[in-house]
């Protein structure tokens, strides 16, 4: 039977750093989400006060049809981003111990 003869990392220390990431990855799909629900729900809602156009069509129309389409793309592009900076974070914090 192997054992295994490698040092195991201080757990706490692994709790604290699992913590963090989370918080972290938790305040950027709060704000994303948050922009997510405004594109879908505010423009809808206040479709009628937003008469002016935009590119010849009315904005609400604008929006709709390719404006919000176009923010959920920068969303995903952005969370892809963010997570990919987080991720390289955390690792070398991973391997600095």
């Amino acid at each position: 039977m192997a054992f295994c003869t490698r040092k195991l990392p201080d757990m706490r220390q692994i709790t604290v750093s699992r913590r963090g990431y989370w918080s972290q990855n938790l305040r950027i799909i709060s704000a994303l989400l948050l922009l997510c629900c405004s594109a879908t729900f505010g423009v809808s809602y206040f479709a009628r006060d937003m008469s002016f156009h935009f590119f010849g069509w009315p904005f609400s129309f604008w929006m709709g049809a390719q404006g919000a389409p176009a923010i959920y793309c920068l969303i995903v592009w952005f969370y892809a981003h963010a997570m990919r900076r987080l991720d390289a974070a955390q690792e070398r914090e991973r391997e600095a111990d």
